[in-house]
């Protein structure tokens, strides 16, 4: 399913007759004013939106507009039946600007201030202990049938050499007729929202999406924008901002007094805020509607224009005994912003017409450029200062599978309005499309196959088992998987065979589990595995399982080791914001290469290890949904922590060593509207007792013992040292840091668009007890390991080069050994 955004910013949606009326506001250099405040003679107001826009729609007769702008005068103008688009030309008001005293500081300047130490009195979650409130939210993608121009009769010309030929085109037509009928895409939800001890939980109490019997849970957890405007971070399309009204919001802001105007019939300061810095992409500007009493927020309007134009409206109802603006409704809407790319968003694939002329040509503006993302919500059934008691506070979002199942009936009850006839044919319609095409079966499908497994029947076949490549196994070919629900959703069965080319030895894993909490996702494992693993690799049990075609860094590895485990663990989110796994395991290892451990003049060449291991993954700032199926990570927030303690059980089942081992990693990463990503990886780990060298660390090396450069290109790895050759160093202790920042793709061809990534990792280590370790030889990472690097990805069909220089205390001494160049490969499946 692809979602198409337009152009400009339409009307209205229903089919119901109204006038409308559009136009521009400017002054006599022709630049637009923006907020300024549009009044027609039959009481309805709007403002201008940043580029002095307007659009009012009124199901009555509209005979004049009036224009009002501070330091402008008053303009009214008639408005006639033939005519729907206005330019406005306002007049400076010189005598007034001369009657109005000024002091040496902006105005607004001490607006903003004395509304910044009133928030203590004018916030809702300040003033009040408790409050609850329920909820009505629709999201649409549709378009204004009005604005699109489709005709039969449409032609396209092709030109080749001397011949020319007409086609029909009536793909603008038949996109007209389509959404003359319904919304592209359609769904309601009711929630009741609940505070209390600071914070605000949602329970949807019922959803309703066009097209599905079960709704699609990441698109309920998309977070539009913030429910409260007085946070001190503002959220708009899952970007944060920093508020106008937070406390340093003065250095980052610039502020103007627009216009004082009358709302719910209290006056009200217009102030206009926009970013200082102003080569700033996507800086966040709109304006804010200030009590002139109180300084509470009576109205807010929030933009961002850049790779999206996405705008965010928040009215307030004024509740007289309390003297206090309380949140009665919001209007999310995205339209074409500053960009000629396809761009993804709820699930799908936004197109957009093409403003920049390539290969001489600009796109032609299809009939889905028009289409748009509207989010509108109403707040009712307020109450506060009352008992609450929340449950399960750490989840931001619960829903039952009752929410999924409500009546008609349970809907006309909560609907501000009733339905418009695009609106119900849309359910019907797309109801019937969802069944005819399979949608629900075939995104099961999809989700399945992203996350690497391939469902057949019962059972999915796991698609990272199928073939893989390293210079110890040779060609490893193999099959493996799990049940699916179609067999049970409380009992599993999963394991994969492999075999070797150049080892000639089978491997396999055989593995059962039983679901003992469905809200929880808790289940108890055991497991029977015999393989091959590389030596001193850090694996973190909770880690999320991430799909590759194939992993590329262990074609180059050689040294392995063989164990036979039995494991049974317990893995659970009851603990809030967390994801965790206990287990116990008793495995057999023996070293595929030329070593010998050194344990107080013993030597060993296969030894036994009985172990206990607690890996916890933490994301304390996450939001996480309840959902019928089990919990979710709804709204992922950095930084992200995972802490995994392993501890050797002396005298158990003929353990032979006595070691504990504590790894911790964290991940920060922060994603622009306009393509770019900066992140960050720390990884530490600490190795104490007597611990032999498969078990210790060599911090991901992945370059080859070759005498040129080209003869060391291989295939890069995610976060892996590009310049560090295979088993050049082990630690019993190691800190790494990476730091990775990721441009917008660049355009060289319609073929090539590679994105570029800046790398810098670093590495200190140390090794206790080198004597213990008989056989290979090796240093240690006492003086700091540095590399950095350039990535070109995605160059062409998913492939792409980097290079990378090593440099500092263990830089080589010949320039050529310290430069590695590399292949990657990138398979976007639109995660």
């Amino acid at each position: 399913m692809k979602l198409y955004l337009f152009l400009l910013l339409l009307l209205s949606l229903g089919t119901q007759a109204q006038m409308q009326v559009n136009g521009i506001v400017t002054n006599k250099k022709q630049q637009p004013l923006p907020f300024a405040t549009i009044s027609t003679d039959n009481n309805l107001t709007t403002i201008t939106d940043v580029d002095g826009k307007f659009s009012i729609a009124s199901n009555a007769l509209v005979n004049s507009l009036s224009v009002t702008y501070i330091g402008y005068e008053l303009k009214t103008i008639p408005v006639r039946g033939d005519k729907i688009f206005y330019t406005i030309i306002l007049k400076q008001e010189t005598a007034s600007l001369k009657t109005v005293v000024v002091s040496n500081e902006n105005p607004a300047l001490n607006i903003i201030r004395k509304t910044i130490a009133a928030k203590r009195n004018t916030n809702p979650q300040n003033r009040w202990t408790t409050f609850k409130y329920k909820n009505y939210n629709k999201l649409i993608v549709t378009a204004n049938p009005d604005s699109i121009r489709g005709y039969i009769d449409t032609t396209i010309t092709h030109r080749n050499t001397s011949r020319q030929r007409i086609e029909i085109d009536s793909a603008n037509y038949k996109f007209k007729e389509l959404i003359s009928k319904q919304h592209l895409f359609q769904t309601e939800k009711v929630s009741q929202f609940d505070f209390s001890n600071n914070k605000l939980k949602q329970t949807v109490l019922g959803i309703k999406m066009a097209g599905f019997k079960q709704p699609i849970y990441e698109i309920m957890g998309f977070n539009l924008q913030s429910l409260s405007i007085y946070d001190t971070k503002y959220e708009l399309f899952e970007t944060k901002y920093n508020s106008p009204i937070s406390v340093d919001a003065l250095h980052d802001y610039n502020y103007k007094i627009l216009d004082t105007i009358k709302i719910k019939g209290r006056p009200t300061f217009m102030v206009y805020f926009k970013n200082k810095k102003k080569s700033r992409a996507n800086g966040l500007e709109g304006a804010l509607y200030i009590d002139t009493e109180n300084y509470g927020i009576a109205q807010a309007l929030m933009r961002i224009r850049g790779v999206l134009d996405i705008s965010g409206r928040h009215e307030f109802e004024y509740l007289e005994n309390e003297k206090i603006w309380f949140p009665q409704s919001t209007t999310f809407k995205i339209v074409k912003g500053k960009n000629d790319d396809d761009i993804k968003i709820l699930g799908g694939t936004i197109q957009f017409e093409g403003d920049t002329e390539k290969d001489f040509k600009t796109r032609k503006k299809q009939a889905t450029d028009f289409t748009y993302v509207l989010s509108q919500s109403n707040t009712f059934d307020l109450e506060y200062n009352v008992p609450i008691r929340i449950q399960r506070p750490a989840i931001a979002m619960e829903l039952t599978e009752a929410a999924i199942t409500r009546e008609e009936s349970f809907w006309k009850k909560y609907r501000k309005d009733s339905l418009d006839i695009r609106s119900q044919k849309s359910y019907v319609l797309l109801d019937s499309i969802s069944i005819a095409k399979r949608i629900e079966s075939r995104l099961k499908f999809g989700r399945k196959v992203i996350d690497g497994y391939l469902p057949l029947g019962i059972f999915d076949f796991d698609l990272r088992k199928l073939i893989s490549y390293n210079n110890y196994e040779g060609f490893r070919f193999g099959i493996g998987g799990v049940t699916n629900d179609h067999l049970s959703k409380n009992f599993r069965i999963e394991g994969y065979s492999a075999y070797g080319t150049k080892d000639g030895v089978f491997k396999y894993n055989i593995g059962s589990g039983f679901r003992v909490g469905k809200l929880t996702n808790s289940w108890l494992n055991a497991s029977y595995t015999d393989d091959v693993r590389e030596i001193a690799s850090t694996v973190y049990a909770v880690d999320k399982r991430v799909f590759k075609l194939y992993d590329p860094r262990p074609i180059n590895i050689s040294t392995f080791y063989h164990y036979v485990s039995y494991k049974a663990n317990f893995q659970t989110r009851i603990i809030p914001k967390t994801e965790a796994l206990l287990e116990f395991s008793r495995s057999y290892i023996e070293p595929k290469f030329d070593y010998l451990y050194n344990l107080n003049g013993q030597l060993y060449s296969d030894y036994v290890m009985t172990t206990a291991m607690l890996s916890i993954a933490w994301n304390p700032f996450s939001e996480y949904m309840q959902t019928p199926t089990g919990r979710m990570e709804s709204e992922k927030r950095y930084p992200k922590f995972t802490l995994q303690y392993t501890q050797a059980l002396p005298n158990v089942l003929q353990n032979d060593f006595l070691f504990g081992k504590i790894d911790f990693k964290t991940e920060v990463e922060k994603k622009y509207l306009n393509g770019q990503k900066s992140s960050a990886l720390l990884q530490l780990g600490y190795a104490y007792g007597n611990v032999p060298l498969t078990h210790l660390y060599n911090t991901g090396p992945n370059n080859l013992t070759k005498e040129t450069i080209f003869e060391r290109i291989t295939f890069a790895g995610r976060n892996s040292f590009e310049t560090m050759y295979f088993n050049e160093f082990f630690s019993t202790e190691y800190a790494m840091l990476q730091l990775k920042h990721g441009f917008n793709r660049i355009t060289l061809l319609s073929v090539l668009k590679p994105s570029l990534v800046l790398v810098t990792r670093m590495a200190w280590g140390d090794l206790q007890k080198p004597e213990q370790h008989v056989g290979p030889t090796y240093k240690t990472l006492n003086n700091g390991f540095f590399e950095s690097g350039i990535e070109l990805n995605q160059i062409y069909k998913g492939f792409g080069l980097s290079g990378f220089y090593r440099y500092g205390p263990n830089g080589l001494a010949k320039i050529q050994d310290n430069i590695a160049v590399k292949l990657s490969f990138r398979l976007d499946l639109g995660l």
